[in-house]
């Protein structure tokens, strides 16, 4: 659903003054207006409509999440309501069509509704649903960036960046044009959103953006040839599953020739469905691959305990402790054994959390060989072999999805 002049709707608490309109007579021109309701341009008018509209939902019975606050739910019997906001749009999903009507009814007499119909198309993405599960991909917004980009006849490139590069090194010449590099990288980062495969390219790219270099703008193309390949694929989100969470964690150790600082990657599933992924550089430097490793574990249970809560928001019990994958020995005898006093007593006291939830039953660790390991992929650029075969165990697919 979608919200009429959304920003219009909202009340203000502040004393907002404002100058006359231009054309609107007045006889003394030294008079100004007092705003009761906000407008657009207003600072304050994001901030009124979400207040608006969440009292208008918690009117209704929905409880806001507060663990993100743009999710609310409500469950009364065994019917069951979830809301998800941005801005003003609005998912509503529900287990009976006939609530979900009559919420629907509810809204419009609140605001100026706008029903969508069925979820197609939001924000980009593009959904379709078959008896396997909910598809999400990005196809029309991957070919809108081929099409800028002049790449439409363009050869496909296999892997999105070449293995070994050594971008951070780069000493061409710089660009004459920057600001199309960091329009054309900022799209790709909004594309990571169904395509994880991307996570470390972009990632890469990104740090690029003050001095972009010919080598810099050579490697965003390539990435844009490697969307001409594919550029319906997406993640399936997968109707057989077991609501189980499993987090995968990987670091490239001193991976950075400049800082020396690692970088991490995790993703995680929710049974065989990729749900959440990233890649960032650590804030420090690691003393050893088991630190850059640990940190990269710390960060995973952070994911895997905030995604377990939004589960709990949405009324699935989560009783058995999450998997945590991890390819380091030595990371996981860390974890479990707090006598290695001499190798981690440098490391931030809040790293050590993760022993605490291993100790609470909330993560339980598992080791798995470096070339089976799905977070393998969200830290340095692939070969081709093993990046496709990390790509098909990620359930990443290339389907046609509806525009």
């Amino acid at each position: 659903m979608d919200v009429h002049n959304a920003f219009l709707h909202g009340d203000l608490q502040e004393e907002v003054f404002m100058k006359m309109p231009p054309g609107f007579q007045v006889q003394q021109s030294n008079k100004v207006c007092k705003l009761r309701k906000s407008l657009y341009g207003l600072k304050q008018a994001p901030r009124c409509w979400f207040a608006k509209l969440s009292a208008a939902l918690k009117d209704y019975g929905f409880e806001q999440s507060y663990l993100d606050y743009s999710l609310f739910t409500l469950q009364h019997d065994d019917v069951q309501l979830v809301v998800l906001i941005y801005v003003d749009d609005l998912i509503v999903s529900g287990s009976h069509p006939t609530a979900i009507q009559k919420f629907k009814n509810y809204l419009s007499t609140c605001f100026h509704m706008k029903d969508l119909g069925v979820l197609k198309y939001f924000l980009g993405v593009e959904v379709a649903r078959s008896s396997t599960g909910i598809y999400l991909c990005q196809r029309k917004y991957a070919l809108d960036i081929i099409s800028e980009s002049g790449h439409l006849g363009a050869k496909p490139a296999s892997i999105p960046l070449e293995q070994n590069h050594r971008l951070p090194l780069a000493n061409g010449r710089s660009l004459d044009n920057p600001e199309q590099y960091r329009r054309l990288v900022g799209r790709l980062i909004y594309l990571c959103f169904t395509r994880p495969e991307l996570s470390y390219s972009v990632h890469t790219l990104s740090q690029f953006m003050q001095q972009p270099k010919e080598e810099h703008w050579e490697a965003a193309l390539r990435v844009v040839r490697y969307l001409k390949g594919n550029p319906g694929q997406g993640i399936l989100l997968s109707r057989s599953c077991d609501l189980q969470l499993y987090g995968w964690c990987d670091s490239d150790w001193a991976g950075c020739p400049l800082t020396r600082r690692s970088v991490t990657g995790w993703l995680v599933l929710l049974g065989s469905s990729p749900i959440s992924w990233k890649t960032k550089k650590q804030h420090t430097v690691s003393r050893s691959s088991a630190e850059a490793e640990y940190r990269s574990m710390a960060a995973a249970t952070c994911e895997l305990k905030w995604i377990k809560g939004i589960l709990s928001n949405l009324g699935i019990t989560h009783s058995r402790p999450m998997s945590l994958h991890c390819d380091s020995q030595a990371a996981l005898h860390i974890a479990k054994n707090p006598v290695f006093h001499e190798r981690t007593k440098h490391i931030e006291v809040d790293c050590h959390f993760v022993r605490d939830e291993i100790l609470k039953g909330n993560v339980q660790t598992t080791y798995v060989p470096t070339n089976t390991q799905l977070a393998d992929i969200f830290t340095k650029a692939l070969g081709k072999s093993q990046f496709e075969f990390l790509l098909d165990k990620l359930g990443i697919h290339n389907l046609h999805a509806p525009t």
